[in-house]
């Protein structure tokens, strides 16, 4: 019944389920990108995330060039939210490779992956590895100059009109401008200038 209004909006709302398990020494992860310039608003739109099921990272980096800036690993957990803003390059890591995780996310509905600039630097800044015990431990990319992670917990997002005591489809439903950021990142122009994943 939404699908018209969400239409109008250029919004567009995923749900995506990782496999439990790991790749080599990694865990299931999807591969890092920068999202595309969306053509309605000009912009490489944010994404509103929120874990639903296991226990999620999303690693995000200021730039995909040589210095790749302010670089985090967010954990997440049901329930909690993460917001990757825009022009950040990003992935989404199942952090327990013994269950599945997933995870609904609120896109631009013109979404669009660019992987140039971390194709030619062999990946993003950090790399996720597992330990024996299956904990993350991160393994920098010799191919970016050196840049800090910061590592924490999923927070709340206030400063961006967001509700962390309701789901964010629901805060769609409630309040159908109250997600409208993520399609029009213009309505938030000088918020994105200093912004904290």
């Amino acid at each position: 019944k939404d699908r018209p209004d969400l239409n109008r909006r250029m919004l567009l709302f995923g749900v995506v389920a990782y496999a439990a398990g790991q790749l080599g020494s990694e865990p299931v992860r999807s591969q890092g990108h920068v999202h595309a310039i969306a053509p309605h608003s000009g912009w490489s739109t944010p994404e509103l995330f929120e874990i639903w099921q296991g226990r999620a990272i999303i690693y995000a980096q200021e730039n995909t060039t040589d210095d790749p800036g302010r670089c985090v690993a967010i954990a997440a957990g049901p329930g909690e939210q993460v917001v990757v803003p825009p022009n950040w390059a990003h992935c989404v890591i199942n952090a327990e490779p013994t269950q599945r995780m997933v995870f609904g996310a609120w896109c631009d509905r013109q979404y669009g992956f660019v992987y140039d600039g971390v194709r030619a630097h062999g990946g993003l800044a950090w790399f996720p590895m597992l330990t024996d015990k299956g904990d993350i431990r991160w393994e920098k990319n010799p191919r970016y100059l050196s840049s800090p992670l910061r590592i924490s917990n999923a927070r709340s997002y206030s400063e961006l009109g967001l509700r962390s005591d309701l789901p964010i489809y629901r805060q769609y439903q409630k309040d159908p401008d109250a997600v409208q950021w993520v399609a029009e990142p213009a309505r938030l122009q000088e918020r994105w200038k200093k912004f904290e994943p």
